[in-house]
């Protein structure tokens, strides 16, 4: 990685999967299903490619979520797995990463990001105490880096299952960016923390309609 880095490839897991829902916080706006208003990116600069990209970190949903209606929100557990993780990359500028982080966050200081101590490690926290503070290295693509975000420890104290308004906005940017049906859907959420082995496994096929 250079000095000069000027693009990075943000790696999302969740409901950035959908590309309306991502705009949001490049343009500024309300996602569907969603409460929160986002102010967006300095640079409102469309994202210059987007593409599927599987994550070998395990997704699971924790905390509450005032945006969601109290429902738990994705993370990755930040220790490697053999499970491969569905998401999308898109290639932004650096300042609209630090600016999407700083949203995520709900940050409203600087943002410093060491890029080259976050690929010699693998991962680099930007926030002591932020819910998504710990970046993660993904390799690269085309020479830019793939980076995405979680928070720094598994929350295992804190699944909770995700509102239908999430559910939603997720499979609907699976399926903007992968070849897979509801049947497909509903065994990839199935198997995911906070959805498995609970009460919100039966209503998948409702919500997913």
């Amino acid at each position: 990685m250079h000095t000069e880095l000027t693009d990075v490839w943000y790696a999302c897991y969740g409901s950035n999967i959908c590309e309306d829902r991502f705009l949001c916080y490049i343009n500024g706006g309300t996602p569907a299903g969603a409460k929160k208003h986002f102010k967006g990116c300095e640079d409102r600069t469309k994202p210059k490619d987007s593409r599927a990209f599987t994550i070998p970190h395990e997704v699971y949903f924790a905390k509450e979520s005032a945006t969601w209606d109290g429902g738990g929100i994705c993370f990755l557990n930040p220790e490697k797995s053999n499970k491969q993780s569905l998401g999308r990359v898109y290639q932004i500028g650096v300042s609209q990463f630090k600016d999407l982080v700083r949203q995520e966050l709900i940050f409203e200081g600087v943002i410093e990001i060491d890029f080259e101590a976050l690929r010699k490690n693998g991962s680099y926290n930007c926030l002591p105490n932020g819910r998504y503070g710990e970046l993660l290295y993904l390799g690269e693509l085309e020479g830019k880096p793939v980076i995405s975000f979680t928070s720094p420890l598994y929350l295992s104290e804190e699944i909770n299952a995700p509102s239908a308004a999430y559910l939603k906005t997720i499979a609907k940017g699976l399926q903007e960016i992968y070849d897979i049906d509801k049947e497909g859907l509903i065994e990839y959420f199935s198997e995911l923390e906070g959805i498995k082995n609970t009460s919100a496994a039966p209503k998948l096929s409702k919500i997913l309609s």
